[in-house]
């Protein structure tokens, strides 16, 4: 197996494992408090990865400074982004919400050439306009705004954008399984502080079976996502992110009986075309680098 191969195939596992989790906490239908469900599950994801990068030997804390502000940076961005996506995807369809996130590598992209100066042609900036108004295509604005649930949408988008931009900024020396770790524990702490003053609900098998796939789920989505960072050249790799918006479709469908309309699947498709696009630019006037270090 080729290594742009092996990486292509690690990204798509990935997705479909985040997109397995994202459907996890969905079928729990409100049923728990989000604060208890991200507790939860944040003491089994926390304790695997723990393990996980015990064993791998990549936990390693003797950071710099400057680092260490990123690291804390990226934990706040990342509780503030599961805050913001698992509400509003309890209340939108799978795929709608996945295909609003589809835009982030647009989002960072303009987020580099914004804050870090990086090169962006008129190309791409191009391909990042028309990307955004795919985008408004599937939010779809009313007369009165946007709604509560597409706001909460567009908020995760941001503060995953905040979150990479801040990844981006890591020395190479930072093991990702330790930011990974940090992250995974911070959620937990934020979250687990915040349902204390919650009415927590007893749990049945079923609800049992969900915390407990989503939190085998998210940890595989972890794996694999670093594992994918190791192998083949990014820019052959990194459009197969994509592949997360099939299996939200697929799984949307399938499982919760929503199927998009016409004009969200053509705003996802304009998303999509324009992220590759983006990708396949980047490409073209950088080097191409390994996907890995």
């Amino acid at each position: 197996m080729s290594p742009n191969l092996h990486g292509s195939l690690l990204m798509m596992a990935s997705m479909a494992a985040f997109t397995l989790n994202d459907a996890c906490i969905k079928a729990t239908d409100n049923q728990l408090p989000l604060f208890q469900l991200l507790t939860l599950r944040g003491i089994v994801t926390t304790l695997l990865i723990y393990l996980l990068a015990r064993h791998l030997g990549t936990l390693r804390f003797d950071l710099s400074h400057r680092d260490w502000m990123l690291v804390a940076l990226r934990s706040v961005a990342e509780i503030a982004a599961a805050y913001f996506f698992l509400t509003a995807l309890m209340n939108m369809p799978l795929a709608n919400v996945t295909a609003v996130l589809q835009v982030l590598p647009l989002t960072v992209t303009l987020g580099a050439a914004l804050f870090f100066g990086d090169p962006v042609g008129w190309r791409r900036m191009s391909a990042i306009m028309v990307g955004f108004c795919g985008m408004l295509l599937i939010v779809r604005p009313g007369p009165n705004g946007f709604d509560i649930d597409s706001i909460y949408a567009l908020a995760a988008v941001l503060c995953v954008t905040i979150r990479d931009l801040a990844t981006r900024r890591m020395s190479a020396s930072v093991p990702s399984m330790t930011v990974t770790l940090v992250a995974s524990l911070a959620v937990l702490l934020f979250f687990g502080l915040g349902s204390i003053g919650s009415d927590w609900q007893p749990l049945d098998l079923r609800l049992t079976l969900l915390i407990a796939g989503a939190s085998f789920f998210i940890l595989g989505g972890y794996l694999f996502s670093v594992m994918v960072m190791r192998v083949g050249d990014i820019a052959v790799v990194a459009p197969f992110r994509y592949t997360g918006l099939l299996w939200a479709l697929a799984l949307g469908w399938l499982v919760f009986g929503d199927w998009p309309s016409d004009l969200t699947l053509l705003g996802a498709a304009i998303v999509v075309a324009t992220g590759v696009f983006t990708l396949y630019r980047e490409r073209a006037v950088r080097p191409v680098k390994s996907a890995g270090r």
